[in-house]
This record gives C-alpha cells, sequence and structure tokens, in this order.
C-alpha cells in the first residue's frame, strides 16, 4: 500500500514539475516608447486625418509571433503573442504618431466637423519580416489624399531595424520602423499631398 502511495506521490511531484517548467504566454504591442509625445504645437484650426484600417500579408496575420529561421523557413512562436489584430497594432501605432507630430486628431470612423476635410491615409504592408538577433524589417506602400480632392499621392517606405537578441529588442525594432514610418506620413501630410514622399 505504501509503495503504491509513495509511486502515486511520485507521480504527481513529477506532473507538477512539468507544469512549472512549462512556457508562459508573453503579449506585445506595438504601441510604446518608440511612439514619442507630441512635439508639434496645435494649430489654430484642428488639422484632421484618418488613418483607414490597414492590411497585412495573409502570413502575418495572426496572433502568434512569425519569426524567419532560416532561408524560406519561419517558426510561430505559440507563447509570443501580439495582444490584438496585427493590423489592428499596426493602424493604431502610426495613428498615434501621426496625431502627435502633427497635434491631429485621427476622425476614423468618428463624425467630424461640416467643412473639415481630413487626409486620408492608406497603409498596405508588403513585408513584415521578424528575425530575432537580426532586424525587423516594415516594407509599406501608402498613400495621403484629402477629403474632397483629387490628388493622392502614393509612396513606398521600406524600413529595416538592426535588432539585438529577444523577442522584445524584435518587438522594438517594429515600434522603431513604425515611428520612422508615421513621421513620413505626417511629413506628407504637412505638405499636402500634392507634395513629394
Amino acid at each position: 500500500m505504501r509503495s503504491i502511495q509513495a509511486a502515486a506521490c511520485i507521480g504527481m511531484a513529477a506532473l507538477l514539475a512539468a507544469c512549472a517548467t512549462t512556457d508562459s504566454d508573453h503579449f506585445y504591442t506595438l504601441n510604446g516608447p518608440a511612439t514619442p509625445a507630441p512635439t508639434a504645437q496645435a494649430a489654430a484650426q484642428p488639422v484632421y486625418i484618418e488613418m483607414l484600417a490597414v492590411n497585412v500579408p495573409a502570413q502575418v496575420k495572426r496572433k502568434e509571433l512569425v519569426v524567419t529561421t532560416g532561408a524560406g523557413q519561419v517558426d510561430m512562436l505559440d507563447h509570443h503573442r501580439w495582444i490584438g489584430p496585427l493590423a489592428d497594432e499596426i493602424g493604431h501605432a502610426l495613428s498615434l504618431q501621426v496625431s502627435a507630430e502633427l497635434g491631429a486628431i485621427d476622425v476614423y470612423r468618428t463624425p467630424y466637423p461640416a467643412g473639415a476635410a481630413p487626409y486620408r491615409i492608406s497603409t498596405n504592408v508588403q513585408r513584415f519580416e521578424s528575425v530575432p538577433g537580426q532586424y525587423a524589417l516594415v516594407d509599406a506602400t501608402w498613400s495621403v489624399r484629402q477629403v474632397g480632392s483629387e490628388t493622392v499621392l502614393t509612396c513606398r517606405s521600406v524600413l529595416r531595424e538592426p535588432v539585438g537578441q529577444g523577442y522584445d529588442a524584435l518587438v522594438a525594432g517594429h515600434r522603431a520602423a513604425l515611428a520612422k514610418l508615421g513621421k513620413a506620413m505626417a511629413a506628407a501630410v504637412r505638405k499636402g499631398s500634392g507634395g513629394g514622399c
């Protein structure tokens, strides 16, 4: 009887030890330190933007971080996930950056004053690459058009940030890349959609 109890205790201890070593889940966001506090003074007339929903490649349109591990090889990290859909995370990060740069108000899906002409910003991410210990890359085609105008500015930005080891560094690299992309978008709005990239 005692040997059965001892075996049961050993089995339970082994099970608890296995549970204790199970990887815990980690959640990441693209909003954070790479987005600075507003530096632009608010204009007498508010600037309105509409950061439209972002398109991302199907390969990375998932909760798990997708990392490149070799030529043509990727891994999905079950225990390392985005806190929300990746397209939403990118869109929110860009909205915050552009709004901070311009002192603007993002009125996407929100009523805005009569007579206002928001700058509509559309973003299509072509590549969103994550290579641990090497780089984070965002390759995006984007456009700016003021509502009511037929003039459209279309640009492409390829932003590659070197990163250190670890997934925190990888996410920070993507934040830095998106901060630069947001600054480029804000510069285009300042020039008017008829300006250059």
